[in-house]
């Protein structure tokens, strides 16, 4: 198993469009063998699903995901976990324990209107501001 997570300074970055890292693990036999950061350098919301699809991951843990991004990663075969917050390292050792605390509906739906009035999912937990 090849889990990503969106990933800044040690945390789940709370929006997948537009995280420039992911902190990638690879897991075996319920156990973490290695882990790297990796930049996307500047990929964005539709380009992620085929980088991490490009990367071998199979599993992505995040924050906030809009629907387009949902289903490209659907379409590449990848295991969405998200509305999730906290540590990148707790959050992937909770998911090879089985108790990860995600939410199977998330999705950002501000999408498309201005983000300048403080709705960025960057500076808030996708919980709140209309991210389900």
């Amino acid at each position: 198993m090849k889990i990503a997570v969106t990933y800044e300074n040690g945390l789940i970055f709370q929006h997948f469009g537009h995280t420039e890292q992911f902190k990638i693990y690879d897991v075996e036999n319920g156990e973490v063998k290695n882990s790297i950061v990796v930049s996307t350098n500047g990929s964005g919301h539709g380009a992620l699903a085929g980088f991490l699809k490009t990367n071998g991951v199979d599993t992505l843990i995040c924050g906030g995901i809009g629907g387009g991004a949902k289903n490209a990663l659907a379409e590449a075969g990848i295991t969405l976990y998200g509305g999730c917050m906290g540590s990148a390292d707790e959050a992937v050792k909770a998911l090879i324990e089985n108790k990860l605390n995600y939410n199977a509906n998330v999705e950002c739906n501000h999408h498309g209107h201005d983000h300048a009035h403080g709705h960025d999912c960057g500076s808030h937990n996708c919980g709140e501001h209309s991210c389900h």
